[in-house]
């Protein structure tokens, strides 16, 4: 009799197995490429999470913002909707003869990670009630001692994208997830110029082009974040001299250069808000540490788009123009004003 159910049971498996595993309105709504502010509806379904396993939902948030800035061309194409795509092999079973299942029971049975969360019927990763689930549960048995760190490599096999989930989840903590806001990155209460040289060709160190725009200012003039972002780079460059580049929680990174020195107490991480003092105009760089003076004050500012597979400048001055229309509300380094 055993037998005999067991046997009832398997046909039942492989029937779901030869079934169609995704309806017509499945794969329209699966291949339907949905825009980045398609994450602010998944906030509920992130806290939910945070109340079943303790990952924070912050973390969460970080992971998919990351996955989906960073989303390879083919990865897109097979998975379209919003934030991390598990593969499919771990989703259905590295066994399952049908790596598009959705069928729980045959996912089950094949061992996969895919689950239904929203009892539906049906475990499908596009489905955000299934995905992230299955992302926070997963992630709760991989950290053990708390340690997150570990799940986060894990997914991404990349230390850069380790650290930047991480900062990405400190903004989140501290702004929330989409924090509002720009600003010129020089103080609008001093004389300044913008000059548009993006393009421009540069001789000091070989040949290349000049990346960034110049805002000529007086010595000391204060420099501003034009973001909520993070600090990630700071130090000295032989062409950029003093700098400090800030990356935001859509990956732009901007990058100052020839600072004469740098706001009090600012350090590599430290998080920053628009109109915080970071830096002091200056004319360093073209040299080795401390060299200054080879060209008129002024800042060089950058903005850098990152893929994941490489990063580009493009010309800054069209944002330059709009930042400079708003007003400014300057701050001092730690400050939560």
């Amino acid at each position: 009799m055993k037998r005999i159910g067991a046997l009832v049971l398997m046909g039942v498996c492989w029937l779901a197995l030869l079934s169609p595993s995704v309806s017509a309105a499945q794969v329209r709504r699966a291949t339907s490429a949905q825009p980045p502010s398609a994450q602010q509806p998944l906030i509920p379904i992130y806290k939910w999470c945070e109340q079943q396993y303790e990952v924070p939902w912050t973390l969460l948030a970080a992971i998919d913002r990351y996955a989906e800035l960073t989303k390879p061309k083919d990865v897109r194409a097979a998975a379209p909707y919003y934030g991390f795509a598990f593969q499919r092999s771990a989703w259905a079973g590295m066994d399952n003869p049908n790596p598009d299942d959705i069928h729980p029971l045959t996912i089950r049975i094949f061992r996969g990670i895919g689950a239904d969360g929203d009892h539906d019927g049906v475990a499908a990763p596009w489905d955000p009630w299934d995905r992230i689930p299955v992302l926070a549960r997963w992630i709760d048995e991989e950290s053990g001692e708390d340690d997150a760190e570990t799940a986060v490599w894990t997914l991404f096999q990349d230390p850069v994208a380790t650290e930047r989930v991480f900062a990405f989840q400190r903004i989140f903590d501290r702004w929330g997830l989409d924090p509002e806001g720009h600003c010129f990155p020089v103080s609008k209460r001093y004389n300044y110029s913008l000059k548009a040289t993006f393009g421009a060709a540069r001789s000091w160190g070989g040949r290349r082009i000049h990346e960034g725009v110049d805002i000529f200012a007086g010595y000391g003039t204060p420099v501003l974040a034009c973001a909520y972002g993070y600090v990630e780079l700071m130090g000295w460059n032989r062409y950029g001299g003093w700098r400090i580049g800030i990356r935001d929680a859509n990956n732009y990174y901007y990058y100052y250069a020839h600072l004469s020195s740098f706001a009090k107490g600012l350090k590599p991480g430290a998080l920053v808000q628009p109109g915080q003092v970071i830096g002091y105009v200056g004319s360093s760089g073209y040299g080795p540490p401390g060299t200054s003076g080879k060209f008129p004050p002024h800042l060089h500012f950058g903005i850098y788009r990152d893929t994941g597979r490489h990063e580009w400048a493009f010309d800054p001055a069209p944002l330059l123009r709009q930042w400079q229309r708003l007003p400014q509300k300057i701050t001092l380094p730690g400050s939560n004003a």
